[in-house]
């Protein structure tokens, strides 16, 4: 079946599933194929659970109106969801980059929904499968859309450009993860950068630039951008930290008029660049700056990304989803500027950096240990040879029992931050 004929049966049960747990009724399953299972298996349970159509790949099925046969379910349902996108025309922003996607998408989020009512990524489903997915929910009454867009391998943002057709786009940043992917920093660049080349080749697309940063400004050339970054560089949006105790607060102006200072719920200096961002989208589509201030002065982190967290002993910073070489020293430069009497760092060992990683795990435990908190904990196997003066745990479970046994901080501001792998997000609770 063709896309524009899959399309006219999309239009007539626009909401598409690919699990069985989850078949809302008048809905088509897509029969989706992974490493241990094959979604073909389950079409007819999907139908019987209430979906209207399925989409397969497996010709052995036996002959059903409600089976649509595709080439490729996976690549249907990405070539269904540009088709979808490009007949709303609605105005695409598309984010990606190494570090504060999510939290720019969130944000962005926020103060484009003072005035629009738009449509963005829920969670992290930020791949080839969550953004197609994300983009067939897209409606006519949406009148933006933000969607981001991750990877960990080259030609991935390239692929997930393909599918989105942005109008617009920002790199939030470029850093040292996924190197095993990668292969190195630089190829963390190009394929971030890969955004940019996609909108270099549509007419009229622009991007938001955080005129700062060294490695994304060269790779700007030959297109058109709206700026933000620290004061006093011209830039169209500038802004800069007023202090972090431990909250952000921060102050901005657009274009040289009134400044705005702004207290918001968000832990980590860093994060100012990423609201900056979110202000500069907005003042594009004509949010005022009241309006963005206001919105992300009442945005809420969730998902264990630098939240504050207040135990009956400690006080908590968790930011336990996840963690590159980027973000771990990003992060604790920020505790460094947080004034607490009894301050210490539980930090987890970063997944997937292949021959860099015993650089990369010496650079932090040495960043760690040089900063005068009471006491360093260090949890992986990568982090054991760096561990000197500091406490070592093979995995979380190991740190578990050792707070179990009596080794229970009290009184402590404590920075919690490592890959999602090592289950740090399990600590909280005994702390």
């Amino acid at each position: 079946m063709s896309i524009p004929e899959l399309y006219e049966i999309f239009l007539k049960h626009p909401v598409i599933t690919t699990d069985t747990r989850d078949c809302p009724a008048d809905s088509i399953f897509f029969a989706l194929r992974g490493a241990n299972f094959n979604g073909n298996d389950f079409a007819v349970k999907a139908l019987e659970s209430g979906c209207a159509y399925a989409v397969v790949d497996d010709p052995q099925l036996k002959d059903d109106d409600r089976l649509i046969h595709v080439d490729n379910v996976l690549v249907a349902m990405q070539q269904l969801a540009t088709y979808h996108r490009r007949q709303l025309e609605t105005p695409i922003i598309q984010i990606t980059g190494t570090n504060g996607k999510t939290t720019t998408k969130e944000l962005t989020a926020a103060v484009l929904s003072q005035k629009f009512n738009i449509l963005y990524t829920q969670g992290n489903l930020n791949n080839h499968i969550g953004v197609p997915k994300t983009l067939l929910r897209l409606r006519p009454e949406h009148q933006i859309a933000v969607i981001e867009t991750g990877a960990s391998h080259p030609g991935e943002i390239a692929q997930l450009s393909e599918i989105v057709d942005p109008d617009c786009g920002i790199i939030t940043n470029v850093g040292r993860a996924h190197l095993e992917g990668f292969g190195s920093f630089e190829g963390v660049i190009h394929t971030k950068g890969e955004l940019y080349d996609y909108l270099r080749s549509k007419p009229g697309a622009f991007v938001f630039l955080d005129g700062d940063n060294p490695y994304l400004v060269p790779m700007t050339s030959g297109l058109q951008t709206e700026t933000y970054g620290k004061p006093d560089h011209g830039y169209g949006v500038e802004g800069e930290v007023v202090e972090c105790a431990p909250y952000l607060k921060f102050r901005f102006r657009i274009a040289s008029e009134e400044w705005h200072e702004v207290q918001t719920h968000l832990i980590g200096s860093y994060n100012v660049t990423n609201a900056l961002a979110a202000i500069t989208i907005g003042h594009h589509f004509g949010v005022s700056a009241a309006d963005a201030a206001a919105a992300i002065a009442n945005y809420q982190p969730t998902n264990n990304r630098s939240e504050l967290m207040q135990t009956a002993d400690n006080q908590l910073i968790v930011d336990a989803y996840n963690a590159n070489p980027t973000s771990m020293k990003a992060a604790l430069d920020n505790f460094a500027l947080i004034n607490h009497p009894h301050k210490m760092v539980i930090l987890g060992e970063m997944r997937e950096l292949g021959l860099a990683s015993a650089a990369e795990h010496q650079k932090v435990a040495e960043q760690a240990l040089s900063m005068g908190c009471e006491e360093v904990w260090f949890v992986g196997e990568e982090f054991q040879a760096y561990s000197e003066g500091a406490q070592w745990f093979p995995d979380v479970d190991a740190v578990k029992t050792a707070i179990e046994g009596g080794n229970r901080p009290t009184g402590r501001l404590i920075l919690i931050k490592g890959s999602n792998g090592t289950k740090l997000y399990q600590l909280p609770a005994m702390l």
